[in-house]
């Protein structure tokens, strides 16, 4: 670092700064980790780097919460010798489950993070936290208070008008220590007193208007069991849990800002380790809701199928969708790091999969509306095996082969009995490339009674295998195509964004973000059809189906049932043209 000097470049507007070697070289630098930086040169904290991951185990991490984890992941692995903890903050037993702390530790580990022996849990805290609010008391900087929870609101004030003291405030310390003692003893009902800090209820600040520090709450504890019917609120838990492990950098979102000088307040009235506080933006992504009221709200009510349905944001969500880690972790460092809110277009997020998917997924074909095609200029038994290739991005990938017979299907949108302008797929006496196959010319359409198309008779020119003619004519369109010899039927689920505007809470008065559902964000499509080579295909693998995206193994599929979820989209040219 002793090479490098840092200039800070309007840190308040964009969060960034610029490196600078001796060469006068520069690159973008986030604000974190030019504080980081800082810290180090001087020495702040002895060369540790020390971060953490505090997630409230009350429902499943979300797309917001990947940004949280990669930034304090990364730092702490930037750094020599640092860590990165991960840390339940469990302190309120009524909303809070063992299945969310499971489904938490899973998803850290998939994006490819590890804690090593540092989880920990705020309950492991109880203990030392209720001493130093003997302490607080002791110092006469805590009372118990009688106040309900709606006239505290009262007592407290406005952003413009000040509040005004409980008449509790002024108790004296041996009967706030009874008392205490007694709420921890379980011998007042719920919401009968709270601990509160003794600041100033006429501060600007409204957080520092003598805060609650504990409720009493009678619930049986995921961890604790009934050992504890007083419950520590977050801002006091906060600090106490970061300063206990030694945490260098406490790294929180936007909404906390104003949190921090009741955290260094705490923290300076125990004359304890006292972790420096940096908050940063929230991630906010179009066409989607981070709020976990909003998500367990759309679970409840049935409007989703679970916490990783793969429309919604949540890391089970995208992993089940067919997300990778890499693609997340990609996303989250392009987004950077910022000290103003803003909304990022889930278009990139979209960009950063396709981009990894594109490099890393072996490539097959199916059909998912099917039409058939019989060749009548085909050997009615016989069938032949074709090379194809398995990823074009990665030669080591190899190659499998693949099935041709008399009869094999192709996209239904691939063919059009009067097509129109710059339409180049298959039509009456047209002639196009199957891949990796023949040149083939449709001869005669055949329709049923309701006039609907059901076959296709084409012929296929045996000069023409592996996609080129001896003649050196050319053809203006590919198709991709499954035989009907070994095709395997699949379920396909195609989903969309599960809202239809940008911001799903831009509503009418009188409605919520619920009116913007999409009825639109889910297709199921049945008898599909894929290739052989995809049988006993494991749950949650990846490929591209040829020209028409990226699909993953769905955890329901069996060896009976292949079902597909859709990723992510491949480009289409037609369509464009169709909207043009």
């Amino acid at each position: 670092m002793s090479t490098l000097e840092i200039e800070v470049e309007n840190c308040e507007n964009t969060g960034r700064i610029l490196k600078m070697n001796a060469s006068g070289y520069t690159r973008p630098v986030d604000f974190i980790r030019a504080i980081v930086a800082e810290d180090n040169n001087t020495g702040k904290w002895a060369g540790r780097v020390i971060t953490r991951f505090p997630p409230e185990p009350n429902g499943y991490l979300h797309i917001g919460h990947a940004k949280s984890i990669c930034l304090n992941f990364s730092i702490a692995a930037e750094n020599k010798g640092g860590r990165c903890h991960l840390r339940f903050d469990d302190t309120n037993p009524c909303k809070e489950e063992l299945e969310y702390v499971e489904s938490i530790m899973a998803d850290v580990r998939w994006l490819g993070w590890d804690w090593g022996e540092h989880l920990y849990y705020a309950s492991d805290y109880f203990k030392q936290m209720y001493e130093y609010a003997v302490q607080l008391i002791k110092k006469h900087k805590a009372y118990v208070c009688d106040l309900t929870g709606e006239q505290i609101r009262e007592y407290r004030g406005t952003l413009t008008k000040p509040g005004k003291n409980s008449p509790y405030r002024d108790r004296s310390i041996e009967e706030n220590l009874d008392l205490f003692e007694r709420m921890k003893a379980g011998e007042f009902a719920d919401g009968a007193r709270t601990l509160r800090a003794k600041i100033d209820m006429a501060s600007a600040n409204l957080n520092m208007r003598d805060p609650v520090m504990y409720r009493i709450l009678h619930a049986t504890h995921h961890r604790t069991g009934d050992k504890w019917c007083i419950y520590p609120m977050y801002d006091w838990a906060h600090g106490i849990e970061d300063s206990v492990e030694g945490i260098t950098h406490s790294i929180c979102t936007l909404e906390f800002e104003n949190h921090r000088p009741l955290y260094d307040w705490f923290l300076d009235q125990l004359d304890v380790h006292h972790p420096r506080q940096i908050e940063f933006a929230r991630l906010n992504l179009s066409y989607t809701v981070m709020s976990k009221r909003k998500l367990g709200q759309l679970v409840r009510q049935g409007l989703v199928n679970g916490w990783d349905d793969p429309r919604m944001p949540t890391i089970s969500g995208m992993r089940r969708r067919g997300y990778s880690p890499a693609a997340i972790r990609e996303f989250c460092s392009r987004i950077g790091v910022n000290k103003f809110n803003s909304t990022v277009d889930i278009a990139l997020l979209e960009h950063c999969v396709r981009k990894d998917l594109n490099k890393h997924s072996p490539r097959v074909m199916a059909v998912l509306r099917p039409l058939k095609i019989v060749f009548d200029n085909y050997p009615e038994d016989k069938v032949e095996q074709l090379d194809a290739i398995n990823n074009p991005e990665d030669p080591s990938a190899g190659s499998r082969q693949v099935p041709f017979s008399r009869e094999l299907y192709i996209e239904r949108d691939d063919f059009m009995e009067e097509p129109p302008k710059k339409f180049y797929r298959l039509a009456p006496g047209r002639e196009v490339r199957l891949r990796y196959a023949y040149f083939i010319t449709c001869k005669e359409v055949v329709k049923n009674a309701d006039g609907q198309i059901t076959e296709l008779h084409c012929t296929y020119d045996p000069a023409t295998r592996g996609g080129d003619a001896p003649d050196g004519r050319k053809v203006k369109s590919t198709l991709h195509w499954v035989s009907a010899a070994g095709a395997l039927s699949a379920e396909v689920r195609l989903y969309d964004h599960l809202f239809t505007k940008e911001n799903p809470d831009d509503v009418a008065e009188g409605k919520d973000f619920i009116s913007n559902l999409n009825p639109d964000s889910l297709q199921v499509l049945d008898n599909c059809r894929v290739e052989p080579s995809l049988a006993g295909a494991e749950p949650l693998s990846r490929y591209q189906f040829e020209r028409l995206g990226y699909f993953c193994v769905d955890p329901d599929s069996t060896a009976g049932r292949l079902i597909f979820n859709r990723t992510v989209t491949l480009r289409d040219t037609w369509a464009k043209i169709q909207k043009a």
